[in-house]
This record gives structure tokens, C-alpha cells and sequence, in this order.
């Protein structure tokens, strides 16, 4: 079905690499405007026609509300940008923990908080948080802070949801499993001395899925897209998984 986000505006955070970059082409693929954003401007090169780059530090929150009021009103929003932290309660640092709370959830939060009012007076928008299937759904070994921040995600998806159904407003979150991304090669590279090897360190992490291989990025940008478009228009308040059986 093509031309589902016809008309429509995208807001996209972390959009330079991974899912947030995969789902800004999806939307821009279904017709939409779209509004992609990340830290590292480099990152948002070639990403094509009706996607207009733009670098932002969502821990400034005057920016992120001076971006989102200058571009909007938006009829979508992503709120993807995210950390993972390897740690557990023991070793979790003080500014792990601030520092986890402030990008994957607080970020969130402020996002919204600037994109609501204009979703609001335009009659309704999609807004789509990023979870994870570690912490939203399941505990998971050496991300304590991370799987923390990422249960917060779903309270605060079902808040904004609970709050504003009744004007036009959905809010769902995403809690995929482990997904083949810049982001993952990162920590398999830590994880590389203590596995014997990068490619040890790899099959680790594709051993814990049941599928026996990892998401890719388009994959998890298809579930962003449909809970965005109007075909998920009776769909509000939910934490879906899609991790390829691993929290079966």
C-alpha cells in the first residue's frame, strides 16, 4: 500500500544510522515530510528527497523545542535516540544512570512535550518511543540501567496514551530484540576481548535469538511505520514486541 503517510509530517530523532535512519526512509518512501534528526550531522548525509537533515542534541531542550516548533506541526513523531549501557546494579556508575535516564527516557519526554501541542490543535498524530524487548519485557544480564530506562518507556508510552485518546492522540512504544546496528557493532567490539574474538563476541549476541540471526533495521522500521500510519488508528497503549522469539 503505497502513499500511507501522503500529506503527512515525520519527526525523527537518532535518524543518522540504524532504525531511526531506516524509519525516516520508510516514511519519506510512504510520502510523507520528514524531518530527520541526530547529534552527528554527518550522519544524516544521503538520506535523500523529502527528508530534510537536521543535527540536534535532544539532551538540549531548548533546541529540541525551538527545532519541533520552527519544522512543525508534526503528525508524527519517533522518538529513537537511545544508549545502552553494559552494566549491573553493582557496577552501575552514578553518571551511567543520569546519563541513561537523560537519553532514553527524559529525551522522550521533552520530545513530546514540545511536539503534543501542535498534534493537539491540528485534531490528532502518531507517536512512536523506542523500548526494547531487555527490560520492557524480560530481565537481561549486564544491562541494568538500560533495562530500567527502557521499562520507563512503557510507563511513560501508556501515560501519554492514557491522557490523550480521547483527542486524537496515539502513543506506543517498540521493544525489539537484538538488531543488527552500528549502534550493536559497537558493543560487540567491547565485548570482543572478553569473548575470545570479534566474531565470538557476535555469535553471542545472534545465539540468544531464537531465529538463530539478528533484526535488521528495516525490519523493526516496518512495525515503526505501520503504528505511525492510519491503518493502526485503533492502536494506542501498547509495548510490542518484535525480537524473533527471544522473550518466547
Amino acid at each position: 500500500m503505497a502513499g500511507r503517510l501522503q500529506g503527512k509530517r515525520c519527526f525523527v530523532t537518532a535518524a543518522g544510522q540504524g532504525i531511526g535512519r531506516a524509519a525516516a526512509l520508510a516514511y519519506a518512501r510512504e510520502g510523507a515530510t520528514v524531518v530527520a534528526t541526530d547529534r552527528d550531522a554527518a550522519k544524516l548525509a544521503g538520506l535523500g528527497d523529502g527528508i530534510a537533515a537536521m543535527p540536534l542534541d535532544v539532551l538540549d531542550d531548548a533546541a529540541v523545542k525551538a527545532t519541533i516548533e520552527d519544522n512543525g506541526p508534526f503528525d508524527v513523531v519517533f522518538n529513537c535516540a537511545g544508549f545502552v549501557h553494559q552494566n549491573d546494579v553493582l557496577n552501575c556508575r552514578d553518571e551511567d544512570w543520569d546519563f541513561a535516564f537523560a537519553l532514553n527516557v527524559r529525551a522522550q519526554w521533552k520530545v513530546i512535550q514540545a511536539a503534543l501541542p501542535g498534534m493537539l490543535a491540528q485534531g490528532g498524530g502518531a507517536i512512536v518511543n523506542m523500548a526494547s524487548a531487555a527490560g520492557s519485557v524480560k530481565g537481561v544480564a549486564n544491562r541494568f540501567a538500560y533495562g530500567t530506562t527502557k521499562a520507563a518507556v512503557v510507563g511513560l508510552t501508556k501515560s501519554v496514551a492514557a491522557d490523550f485518546v480521547t483527542r486524537g492522540i496515539r502513543c506506543n512504544c517498540v521493544c525489539p530484540g537484538t538488531v543488527d546496528t552500528p549502534s550493536l557493532g559497537e558493543r560487540i567490539a567491547a565485548n570482543a576481548s572478553t569473548a575470545g574474538s570479534v566474531e565470538a563476541a557476535r555469535a553471542a549476541f545472534v545465539s540468544r535469538q531464537a531465529m538463530g540471526r539478528l533484526a535488521t533495521p528495516e525490519e523493526i522500521a516496518e512495525l515503526v511505520l505501520y503504528l505511525s500510519a492510519p491503518e493502526s488508528q485503533f492502536v494506542t497503549a501498547q509495548a510490542i514486541v518484535i525480537d524473533g522469539g527471544w522473550t518466547n
